[in-house]
């Protein structure tokens, strides 16, 4: 019963994990709202359409939204929801040794990351396979003005090395597991971030892979799908990477 409450929970709220949680700044070079917007997202560069969001709220960017992966780029049955509120990142401040792990979760999860981005886009892309649930994960893309993409990649290294376990801050008996294991490579530089929770026999995965190619990191996140089952994200990340670097300069 948790597992499938959670995982609808996952597909009805993925774009809230990374949407409506608060303003962040606006990429500058903004395409008009609306503006139907070239992308190569797929693995032969052949150009494709799509419309982007008619209107957009605190932080959405339509230039990057541009380069967020497209269905074109994934398997048949899979949907791209595109986000036009984007959260800010933790900011530059980073947490001390004297901050509680349970209280960095959103960090030891890579759903938040140290940093300040320039711009951030983001997007739910979910499959309709399985017979009770999709498979759900999010994309969110990252430009720098600085060094902050490598920042944050080596602090959340840090994090997950300084907090591998972590009870849950409730009295619920959840617990939480990080790890950095081996992944694909891919840009300049990659890592991969199994994450999991645990309530009394069920355990549910909430694995991400992030890459760094330059100073723009794209980030993709599964969404508590069971261990194991994560066949989808290494191609996710694959398509994500391709369409951020054959959508731009």
């Amino acid at each position: 019963m948790l597992r499938t409450v959670l995982r609808r929970l996952g597909a009805a709220g993925a774009v809230c994990v990374v949407a409506a949680c608060g303003p962040s700044t606006a990429d500058p070079a903004d395409r008009s709202a609306g503006e139907a917007v070239p992308s190569t997202a797929e693995a032969t560069g052949t150009p494709t359409t799509r419309k982007l969001p008619a209107t957009g709220g605190a932080g959405y960017s339509a230039s990057l939204s541009a380069r967020l992966v497209t269905t074109d780029a994934l398997p048949s049955g899979f949907t791209v929801d595109i986000a036009t509120v984007v959260g800010p990142d933790a900011g530059w401040q980073r947490p001390g040794p004297e901050v509680p792990c349970a209280d960095m979760i959103p960090l030891l999860s890579a759903k938040r990351l140290t940093g300040t981005p320039s711009a951030m886009a983001a997007a739910t892309v979910s499959s309709a396979e399985g017979p009770d649930y999709p498979w759900v994960a999010n994309e969110v893309l990252r430009t720098y003005a600085d060094d902050g993409a490598r920042g944050a990649m080596a602090d959340l290294r840090t994090f997950i090395g300084r907090c591998p376990a972590v009870a849950s801050p409730g009295q619920d008996g959840d617990s939480y597991r990080f790890a950095v294991v081996p992944g694909p490579r891919l840009g300049d530089e990659s890592m991969r971030v199994d994450s999991s929770t645990t309530s009394g026999s069920i355990t549910l995965a909430w694995d991400s892979i992030l890459v760094r190619i330059g100073t723009t990191l794209v980030v993709v996140h599964e969404q508590g799908n069971e261990p194991g089952g994560d066949d989808h994200l290494p191609r996710l990340a694959e398509a994500a990477l391709r369409s951020y670097q054959t959508t731009g300069p």
